[in-house]
């Protein structure tokens, strides 16, 4: 059995910088001096530079591994020039030690422990000593590198199905504007438009309101379901519970109208809409349940006229939300269109959470030195 590897700790074998915020007044969006890092501003490997400052007191380089030692704790990413917050930590590789990679990816493991000797009661914070003091295992550089080029290659799996559903995100979107305003491709021929309070959209289609009776009925969800059972119960964030008594049997929308409001959730299936949501009832001789679902995702509701600190969706916003009509076939292509293109996006989820458990599993059989990485060939 092969000898376990040594261990170090995270001070003995890298620089650890300390963030400290500059003064407010020096920060700027419009890319003035440098990136300023705060923890919102973690991204899946590199963080989001949305902010920049033309005073820094602590920087970050670009050979460095940011760790969040404040608010949410146990944060990886690699670093880049910029200066950081009293939230991150830098650390700084020892080259002769330690890579910049394999810090990383160490990290990544052992993150959540390091957050769990956080202390404080209204936020929990690391300290410079705890996170110096924490152990890790330590192969040879000859054997870090193995171990990184193994992780990077599932790593840019992830990142390129990422990609892939951010380009097909982008498609939907023109496909989208495309649709609702030259119609389903099978009904295009000759076609004109015409100029609408909504845009412009064919000659042949109407534009109505969604409160017109003959389009939908809004109506209020309610409270206190019978409990247990299969039907879900649709609330202003999506499913949440289960019951066994469907308010309405046919396909609807359910709206929410406190909290998340205007978000819009389609349900093919008999459902219990909760009293924060609004809910359609439908009338499915005129307009297609999902055309409809798919037309107010790509012109979305909000609840700007909040009278609370609580945002909300009044009933009559909804009942003036105007949209196109176009005839019942025309509606049922175009929702089955945009329906091809979310089963691609789910697809592509799907593998790449696919790619992420298979990082997490060897991530961890590597560390724990279940897997004999001399033996593999990268």
């Amino acid at each position: 059995m092969k000898s376990p590897w040594p261990t170090k700790k995270l001070g003995e074998i890298c620089e650890i910088i300390v963030g400290q915020a500059p003064p407010s007044k020096y920060y700027n969006d419009e890319g003035k001096g440098i990136p300023f890092l705060t923890v919102n501003s973690f991204g899946y490997i590199y963080p989001k530079v949305e902010r920049w400052t033309t005073k820094c007191l602590r920087e970050s380089k670009k050979g460095d591994v940011l760790f969040s030692v404040a608010g949410s704790l146990g944060l990886v990413n690699l670093g880049i020039n910029a200066c950081i917050t009293r939230s991150i930590f830098a650390l700084r590789p020892l080259k002769n030690f330690i890579s910049q990679k394999f810090l990383f990816y160490t990290l990544k493991k052992y993150g959540s422990q390091i957050a769990l000797r956080g202390s404080g009661t209204a936020q929990k914070v690391i300290t410079i000593n705890q996170i110096s003091e924490f152990e890790i295992p330590l192969p040879s550089l000859h054997i870090q590198q193995k171990i990184v080029k193994i992780l990077d290659m599932i790593h840019s799996a992830v990142e390129i199905q990422d990609k892939i559903i951010e380009k097909t995100k982008e498609l939907k979107k023109s496909l989208m504007a495309e649709l609702f305003k030259y119609g389903g491709p099978s009904f295009r021929s000759g076609r004109k438009l015409k100029k609408t309070e909504i845009g412009e959209i064919p000659e042949n289609w109407e534009v109505v309101r969604l409160g017109d009776k003959k389009i939908a009925e809004i109506k209020y969800g309610k409270g206190k379901p019978p409990e247990g059972g299969k039907i879900p119960v649709i609330g202003s964030s999506g499913i949440y519970d289960w019951t066994n008594k469907a308010l309405i049997e046919k396909p609807t929308i359910v709206i929410g109208r406190k909290g998340t409001a205007g978000i819009p959730h389609l349900s093919m299936l008999p459902c219990w809409p909760s009293d924060t949501a609004f809910y359609l009832d439908v009338n499915l001789e005129k307009i297609d349940a999902k055309f409809l679902y798919k037309y107010i995702l790509f012109k979305p509701l909000s609840g700007e006229h909040a009278k609370t600190t609580l945002p909300s969706l009044r009933r009559e916003d909804l009942e003036n939300f105007k949209l196109p009509l176009p005839p019942l076939p025309e509606q049922q292509e175009i929702a089955e269109i945009l329906q091809t293109i979310d089963q691609k996006i789910d697809l592509e989820r799907r593998k790449k959470e696919l790619y992420e458990e298979l990082f997490k599993t060897m991530l961890n059989k590597i560390m724990n030195q279940e897997i004999d990485v001399e033996n593999i060939e990268v």
